[in-house]
């Protein structure tokens, strides 16, 4: 495939090159840019943040996931472009070494990469700008504390860069009749949304993936619409953005996407792409069940919808024909009456070993309708309707909410992993749906509150 992008203010021009080529690779490999780092390989670590300036703004992304193609017609801009042309520092540079954030050294070019996003785009919100960078030697507050005198100092001109004419690909196309008449006629073609999990197939999995499909250029895919109906949401809307949507309709579901992953992770991940792989473990899928949510799907000329409880038939098995993807997806117009808690072992950026969503409606003291899906408890993400069944029509009292947990061993049946055993998973599925309970008549539960 063909690339045309802009590196550290340069144009780059590159011929065949392979659609799996990782940024990272590409950086070290044939730029010899090895101020960008390979860590984790897998985008949790940080230290290949790199800056990727597009139509839409500027962001952070993990390199070692991001493959060539991801960048035809944007900017990147890696640590050793950071300063200007005359060597003087970016203030996020000179704010490390002003505060003595860098010790190793080692994870300091991918911090400094983020921060010097966040400062481009105003962010205050510096702990949650830097969750995706790992830091074993210098700790935190040093970090935290160059990025907070730097808040106030004007984007150095340099860092302004003109996007180059994309050079487009067969195999990137920009429509979504493009991509339905493209993937119909190579339905064993690889799906290329954010790569979050592509990616790895790649990096850790060797696998060679051909052919590939990239859809970043559809920008069909990411349309929103909230009409009287519902919010229609496209397939590759991403994680960041699906964040700003919920925060102010379910502020639940935003922070569960908060800790969802990175900054870097979300700003690649799409709600399409989450939902198509079809993981028992996915977050997404748990709180749309659980607000009624609609998928939808096209086949060449065909369009169809269903429940999205639907689509997940078993493990590694969904309703999808080849050839056919995920387009977009709707959530009903509704009352916030949602509460989602993902249980993980380390609070951010962590898998779920179980996540769960509770939207139950209360009438005059009374269950008058009740959705409850987990993800973890099961092969696929599910909904918990025996529970369901023995909420709807019952009083909202602590004994109906006790029995109605009982009831969750009648909808799972839980496996034992290295995230949790079934015991736990399920006896925490069930003080979720206490908490639920207790939440909603008052009591305030969250973990991220001390109380004397």
């Amino acid at each position: 495939m063909d690339v045309r992008f802009l590196l550290n203010g340069e144009t780059v021009e590159l011929s065949d090159v392979s659609p799996t080529l990782t940024l990272l690779e590409w950086l070290r490999e044939a730029r010899h840019l090895t101020g960008t780092k390979e860590g984790c390989n897998e985008g949790d670590c940080g230290a290949c943040t790199v800056m990727v300036t597009d139509v839409e703004g500027v962001t952070a992304l993990n390199a070692c996931i991001l493959f060539m193609p991801q960048v035809d017609g944007k900017a990147v801009r890696t640590v050793e472009g950071l300063a200007g042309p005359d060597g003087t520092l970016h203030p996020v540079q000179q704010a490390v070494i002003d505060h003595h954030g860098s010790q190793c050294g080692f994870c300091t070019p991918g911090f400094v990469m983020s921060m010097a996003v966040g400062h481009m785009n105003g962010a205050r919100d510096h702990d949650d700008q830097l969750a995706g960078n790992l830091c074993r030697c210098t700790g935190y507050a040093p970090i935290v504390r160059a990025s907070e005198t730097v808040e106030d100092q004007p984007v150095p001109d340099w860092m302004q860069d003109t996007l180059p004419k994309a050079k487009g690909n067969l195999m990137q196309p920009e429509s979504v009749e493009d991509l339905a008449t493209l993937y119909a006629a190579q339905p064993e073609a690889v799906l290329v949304a954010g790569a979050t999990d592509v990616g790895l197939w790649v990096t850790k999995g060797l696998r060679d993936l051909d052919p590939v499909i990239f859809l970043n250029r559809c920008a069909e895919l990411r349309a929103v619409t909230d009409g009287q109906d519902g919010l229609r949401i496209g397939a590759m809307v991403d994680m960041n953005r699906l964040l700003e949507m919920m925060e102010e309709r379910y502020p639940s579901y935003a922070e569960m996407l908060r800790r969802y992953a990175s900054r870097q992770v979300r700003a690649a991940a799409t709600l399409g792409g989450n939902i198509a792989n079809g993981s028992p473990i996915g977050d997404n899928p748990p709180p749309l069940i659980a607000l009624g949510a609609v998928l939808h799907l096209r086949h060449g000329a065909t369009r169809r919808s269903l429940p999205l409880e639907d689509f997940f038939l078993d493990y590694g098995k969904q309703d999808r024909k080849p050839g056919e993807f995920v387009e977009a997806i709707t959530i009903p117009t509704q009352p916030d009456r949602l509460k989602v808690y993902k249980l993980s072992k380390r609070f951010d950026q962590d898998i779920s070993a179980v996540c769960g969503a509770f939207s139950i409606s209360v009438n005059e003291g009374r269950v008058s309708a009740a959705r409850i899906a987990f993800g973890g408890m099961a092969g696929i993400p599910k909904r918990a309707t025996a529970a369901e069944a023995v909420l709807i029509g019952q009083a909202w009292t602590p004994d109906t909410i006790a029995t109605a947990a009982a009831a969750l061993a009648d909808d799972f049946t839980p496996l034992s992993d290295m995230r949790a055993s079934a015991d736990y998973r399920l006896g925490t599925a069930q003080q979720m749906l206490e908490r639920y309970f207790a939440e909603d008549t008052g009591d305030a539960l969250s973990v991220l509150e001390v109380a004397p």
